[in-house]
């Protein structure tokens, strides 16, 4: 999900290799590039470590879940020391939208129809502003991922889109070239951060020696060290049921602001 360049992916390899080793878990490290589906990811079962949607997990049934491994701790604001994130609402530096009032009528861009961040998160705050007031407008999709709504808004092909708040501070902090010319109209709330989970059989001994080495590993100096290369503070525990609010929310949105995309 994170894996938003060449750079920014070693980084992750490095986390994930460190989490193998203090687990003492083997784990291969596997490429999911764009546009391979993520839903075809989060359905493997040879799944170690992976990072998966809130929203895509709250939508399956109890008895399908992958096993909740942690969630992410973000050392941004918005994250409140708690595994949450958001959705910045990013629109182009010098272009039509200039102020929130202005997203009533702009041109949308979205990630994937399953995504909170790319997706529900800013039909939500639409909803919040807007109710019965927004126009329907030709907005551009699927464009996968965080990149996709990047280049979209470059290119001007929309005026305005969501993205995951931490993949724009991972952005921020490693390619600021990419997001040159965007800036931040808002943000949206804090909600459940996507959380990391292992195969539903997977064995319980390997779940909890992955489950501890996530969240100690703020503990360690080498662990200290790639969390902050990632803009982490920590991993943190999380219960399967706090991401119910996801899709209570996304049902909520559709039916106030009464356009589709």
């Amino acid at each position: 999900m994170y894996n938003l360049s060449p750079r920014i992916r070693g980084l992750w390899d490095a986390l994930f290799a460190l989490v193998s080793v203090h687990s003492g878990i083997e784990l291969e490290i596997i490429a999911h590039a764009a546009p391979a589906p993520l839903s075809q990811l989060w359905t493997r079962l040879d799944m170690g470590v992976v990072l998966m949607c809130g929203y895509p997990f709250s939508r399956m049934p109890e008895g399908a879940r992958p096993t909740a491994l942690a969630a992410p701790v973000s050392s941004e604001a918005w994250s409140s020391d708690q595994p949450l994130y958001a959705s910045h609402i990013l629109v182009a530096s010098t272009g039509p939208v200039n102020a929130v009032a202005d997203l009533a009528a702009a041109r949308w861009g979205w990630t994937v129809r399953d995504s909170q961040s790319g997706y529900h998160a800013a039909r939500s705050y639409l909803a919040g502003q807007f109710t019965g007031k927004m126009k329907q407008s030709a907005a551009v999709g699927p464009l996968l991922n965080p990149s996709g709504i990047v280049a979209a808004l470059k290119d001007r092909r929309i005026e305005a889109g969501a993205i995951d708040a931490y993949a724009f501070q991972l952005l921020s902090m490693h390619e600021p070239d990419a997001i040159d010319g965007l800036r931040i109209l808002a943000t949206t709330d804090p909600l459940p951060a996507p959380l990391l989970v292992a195969a539903q059989t997977l064995p319980g001994d390997m779940v909890m020696a992955l489950r501890r080495s996530l969240v100690t590993l703020h503990e360690t100096p080498d662990g200290t060290a790639v969390l902050g290369a990632l803009g982490l503070r920590r991993f943190s525990a999380v219960a399967p049921s706090a991401y119910d609010v996801l899709p209570q929310r996304a049902d909520a949105a559709d039916r106030r602001l009464g356009i589709t995309w």
